[in-house]
């Protein structure tokens, strides 16, 4: 269903030149100038999108895949935004994710002993195209933490390039929480997979929120999970539907707190300088409370402050991910800002447990960064600000709080 074009390899060529080194081997993009990436590069940019992620979020199973496709002589490449044709068209590949499943479609299908397909991301992205009657040319990440690996290697497997870019620059709980749907790039037609390889397709939908309530009740109702295409866009669409060089800026991210590690430096330091950023608690994870609902993960965790934290507290909202901040009782930051939650003693992102979850114990470092301005427009603030998730005030930017930094 999905045409890739190569370059040079026809019939049985293919075969031979791939008995040659590592490099002959690889699928050539069409025509498209681009970037190939080492194990050290996917490694950085793997660590570097679980701190994006505003979440938990732990780097090493996506790595462990990373590496065995690199055994099995795939190539990753990503692809500038500036580089890709007017004409060219990129879709997001996404797990969606079902908290309080439906039990019993769980028990059944497993008494019925359905098997669960080896690759949704793959047959999505065939869903769409045979429906489109489109070839892609690049896959855009959706989100930030694991669906970074699952872009890079989808692409490697179909021999795309990975746009340097992404939709939210960030992890958020909701599918119509995008860059696209801000500047008003509907994410239908919708592709949706099930774990079983029930097929499904969003020709059109009233918004986008409608697109979450519809692909979000499919997850719930396939034992917690399901993967969908999201947001179709052609080249010129690109400078106002992604946010450019993400997968570039984790790279970065990745690999300032490795070497900060590497020379005896404290990582979270390196990354609040490197991501111009703010260091707004570090403590440790006193009480949690959770709830799974609605296709969703509810989390409220209470820290208590070390160091020159000492004394003070800490408390987080999470919807999935990391929503609102207070220190003392007073806000401290809040969506659409970002709030990375990391290991002191690794700048990595802290593993938890679920979607979203603290484990009361747990070491935390807290950091907040300033959102680009599409997020922090009226549109994205409506879209992802406080009181989207409910909260009785108004956003107000992180750099503006007083009560971060006793008021630096």
């Amino acid at each position: 269903m999905l045409q890739v074009q190569q370059r040079g390899l026809k019939g049985d060529w293919r075969a031979i030149l791939c008995a040659l080194p590592l490099a002959a081997c690889a699928t050539q993009p069409s025509g498209l100038p681009t970037r190939t990436l080492t194990e050290q590069n996917l490694v950085d940019m793997l660590v570097g999108s679980c701190i994006q992620s505003t979440r938990n979020c732990d780097p090493a199973p996506s790595i462990q895949r990373v590496r065995e496709a690199l055994a099995k002589r795939k190539i990753f490449r990503t692809v500038s935004v500036d580089d890709l044709p007017d004409d060219g068209l990129v879709v997001a590949v996404q797990g969606i994710g079902g908290g309080g499943p439906w039990q019993y479609v769980i028990d059944r299908t497993k008494a019925q002993g359905l098997q669960e397909i080896s690759n949704p991301e793959r047959e999505v992205i065939q869903l769409f195209s045979a429906y489109t009657g489109k070839d892609v040319s690049a896959l855009v990440r959706s989100e930030a933490a694991e669906a970074t690996a699952d872009a890079l290697l989808l692409s490697a497997e179909l021999g795309l390039p990975t746009l340097d870019a992404d939709i939210t620059g960030r992890a958020v709980p909701e599918v119509q929480q995008s860059i696209p749907w801000i500047a008003g790039i509907s994410s239908v037609p919708t592709a949706i997979i099930t774990p079983w390889g029930d097929q499904i397709i969003i020709r059109q939908a009233v918004d986008e929120y409608r697109v979450e309530d519809i692909s979000r009740a499919i997850a719930v109702a396939s034992g917690g999970s399901a993967t969908i295409t999201m947001t179709p866009m052609s080249g010129d669409e690109l400078d106002r539907g992604v946010l450019p060089g993400l997968l570039s800026e984790a790279e970065l991210f990745g690999r300032t707190v490795r070497e900060a590690r590497e020379g005896g430096a404290d990582p979270v330091a390196a990354l609040v300088a490197v991501a111009g950023g703010y260091k707004l608690f570090e403590g440790v994870v006193s009480s949690v409370e959770e709830r799974g609902e609605r296709g969703f993960n509810w989390v409220i965790a209470d820290f208590a402050g070390v160091d020159e934290f000492a004394g003070r507290t800490y408390r987080i909202y999470v919807k999935n991910e990391n929503i609102v901040g207070w220190i003392d009782g007073e806000l401290d930051a809040m969506a659409p800002d970002y709030i990375y939650n990391l290991d002191p003693d690794t700048g990595g992102s802290t593993l938890g447990v679920g979607y979203g979850g603290y484990v009361v114990g747990e070491k935390v470092a807290i950091v907040g960064v300033k959102a680009p301005a599409p997020w922090r427009s009226a549109r994205g603030i409506e879209l992802i600000g406080p009181r989207h998730f409910g909260f009785d005030f108004d956003y107000t930017p992180i750099e503006d709080l007083p009560s971060r930094r006793g008021g630096e």
